[in-house]
């Protein structure tokens, strides 16, 4: 880990946080903090940049996995402006994970992300 580890430990907090933002104008702020204006998401199931879009590939989690939320999984590990870490989606209910994963960010210079790439490592059948 480098002397720089909290800005990556930073961006990966605001970018959880905005996995986990349901109300719409919340969301939208979460998500203008966490990415830059022209920020890319993309894992095998969306390839999408820009606040909007990425908002909605948000909302559309909390429709397909209600009462669920993101939670890191493991520590976050970065060099110059990447970052990785591991990630689940908790039920609220029994804390089961059916799904989980593994995404790369790269960051601006003001520790927003430019982009995500994302990886299901487990999802449910």
């Amino acid at each position: 880990m480098s002397a720089n580890s909290d800005r990556y430990e930073t961006a990966v907090t605001r970018y959880l946080e905005a996995w986990n933002t349901r109300e719409p104008d919340a969301l939208a702020k979460a998500v203008a903090a966490a990415w830059t204006a022209d920020g890319r998401y993309t894992d095998p199931l969306a390839d999408v940049s820009g606040h909007e879009q990425i908002a909605a590939v948000i909302a559309a989690a909390h429709e397909q996995f209600p009462g669920f939320a993101f939670r890191l999984l493991g520590t976050v590990d970065g060099h110059h402006d990447t970052a990785r870490f591991g990630w689940e989606l908790v039920t609220e209910a029994d804390g089961s994970a059916p799904v989980a994963g593994f995404d790369v960010v790269v960051l601006d210079a003001e520790d927003r992300i430019r982009s995500v790439h994302g990886f299901l490592d487990r999802v449910p059948a």
